[in-house]
Order: structure tokens, then C-alpha cells, then sequence
């Protein structure tokens, strides 16, 4: 398989009020073409960042991102993006909301073709019925639906995804999972992963690889998903495979933890310790009366 999405010694800081912040330090990512894969880790370690660089919406201080051996400077419709918080124009439909999208990047098609576009991702979501409603009217994970529908439609060869299933409901989530499993499946995307949830990566994804906690967070090992597919999450409990990535995966983002803590910790200012002086009492002759 060839690599179509590369991040190589990428570091990125940022600035404000004349104090930097580091971010994200030496991280180096290649994404085979067709592949699945999780970037998973705590809240807070820069995952969103790293999927700004991913899509071109930020540049790297030093060390570069690639697409197809060409360097990302700016976002592109071939990396389409997913966030969790939908950002979708409120006064828009949903057939609105996903035609901006083929309005802005399929200028190849003519205006049936456009209108068909739009019908058929809005169709392979199950949005169908609901395509002239507003966002206001749509539930949570209707709204999500229709992100991942406007991504679809400008026919990305790469989606990249930050966390967005992490603010729905359990039955929703799984839902969603495995829709966009199936478009996975027969769109032949490559796709990227945010997510703080060991078990969804586990089931969605071929590589897992966790986001230590920063500052200057970087990437951990890969753990490898060797369960076949397509998985069953009723079942995969008590599939050993399973099990055993799980408690690989969870172990060393328990350690990086408590790592992280012990560090903290040790640099952490000691408290100021206080002269023990008793207090005064007033003399009787100086009470109130």
C-alpha cells in the first residue's frame, strides 16, 4: 500500500501574550492508502491539534506534513474533516448544509449532477426523510450525521475525524460507528480517528496509536488490531484478541498517567510552610466591656 498522508518530525507550538506553549513535539505519522486508524489519548494532550495539521487548518513550526509527497499548506477537499461539534449553518437545511459543501468543491458537476451528489450522501447516512429539516429540528446524532454526510460529499480521499461521537448516547454512537464502518467499507476512504475511547478504536480501527500527555506531547507505540472483520461488539468481550489490546492499550496510557503525574508532582512549587505561632489572646483589661 503507499503512503498518501505523512507527518515527519512535526513539532508545533503557539504563542500569546509573549509566553509559547508546546503543543505537539517530534510526531511522525504515515497513513497507508485505504487504512483505519485511531489516534487515541487523554483530553487536553492536543489531539484536535494534530488534526488541524493533519487537515492543513494550521501549519507545523518546524518539520512538515505531506499528501501524497506534496506538502499541506492549507486545507484541501481531498482531506475532508469531522468535528464534534458539528458546525453546521444553523439557517441552512440539510440539504442546504451538505450542497455548500458540493457547491464549494465539485465545480465538475453540472447543477443535476451537484443535486444528485448531495441526495445520494445525505441517502447513505439515513437522512433521507429528514433532508428539508433544520438543524434546530434534528437530534444530536441526526446533526453529526449531516457533518459526516457534507464531509462525504466532496469525495475526500481521506477523512479525518476529531472525536466526533464522543458527545451522543451510547446507542447513537454505535449507530454511527458502524455506518461510517460501511462507508469505510465501500468508499475505500483512508480515515483518522480521534478519540479518548479505547474500545471504539478497537473496533473500528487496524492501527491504534496513543497521543501522550503533553506539553510537547508525542506519539506512543502502535498496537495493531489483528481481529478479522467485520466485528461484532456483542462478542468482541469475549474475544481474547480483543481482551489482550485492550489491556496493552490501556496499561500504557495508564502509565503515561501516572508518568505524567509523578512529574508534575516533582515539579510541582512546595507549599509554604507556615512558623507555628499561636495567637495572642487580648489581655482581660483590654476586652470589650
Amino acid at each position: 500500500m503507499s503512503t498518501v498522508l505523512e507527518a515527519k518530525n512535526v513539532t508545533k507550538n503557539f504563542d500569546h501574550n509573549g509566553q509559547t506553549s508546546e503543543i505537539l513535539d517530534d510526531i511522525n505519522l504515515s497513513l497507508n492508502e485505504g487504512e483505519f486508524v485511531a489516534i487515541v489519548g487523554f483530553s487536553g494532550t492536543g489531539k484536535t491539534t494534530l488534526i488541524n495539521l493533519l487537515g492543513g487548518l494550521e501549519l507545523p513550526t518546524s518539520g512538515t506534513v505531506t499528501c501524497k509527497g506534496k506538502p499541506v499548506t492549507e486545507p484541501s477537499p481531498e482531506r475532508g474533516i469531522i468535528f464534534q461539534n458539528y458546525s453546521l449553518m444553523p439557517w441552512l437545511t440539510v440539504r442546504g448544509n451538505v450542497s455548500v459543501a458540493v457547491h464549494e468543491t465539485r465545480k465538475d458537476l453540472s447543477v443535476s449532477e451537484r443535486k444528485a451528489c448531495v441526495e445520494h450522501y445525505v441517502d447513505m447516512v439515513n437522512l433521507s426523510h429528514a433532508i428539508d429539516k433544520r438543524p434546530g429540528e434534528l437530534s444530536g446524532g441526526m446533526r453529526q450525521r449531516v457533518s459526516v454526510a457534507r464531509a462525504l460529499s466532496m469525495n475526500p480521499e481521506i477523512l479525518l475525524m476529531d472525536e466526533p461521537l464522543s458527545a451522543l448516547d451510547a446507542l447513537t454512537r454505535a449507530v454511527l460507528q458502524d455506518q461510517i464502518l460501511e462507508i469505510w467499507r465501500k468508499e475505500k476512504k483512508t480515515i483518522v480517528l480521534i478519540t479518548n475511547d479505547v474500545d471504539e478504536g478497537i473496533l473500528m480501527a487496524d492501527r491504534i496509536i496513543p497521543l501522550n500527555i503533553g506539553p510537547k506531547a508525542t506519539l506512543g507505540p502502535e498496537f495493531i488490531v489483528d481481529i478479522d472483520r467485520p466485528r461484532n461488539r456483542k462478542t468482541m468481550n469475549h474475544d481474547p484478541h480483543f481482551k489482550r489490546i485492550r489491556n496493552e492499550v490501556n496499561h500504557y496510557l495508564n502509565e503515561q498517567r501516572r508518568k505524567h503525574k509523578e512529574s508534575a508532582d516533582a515539579d510541582a512549587t512546595p507549599a509554604t510552610v507556615l512558623p507555628d505561632i499561636a495567637p495572642a489572646h487580648m489581655k482581660k483589661e483590654y476586652a470589650w466591656r
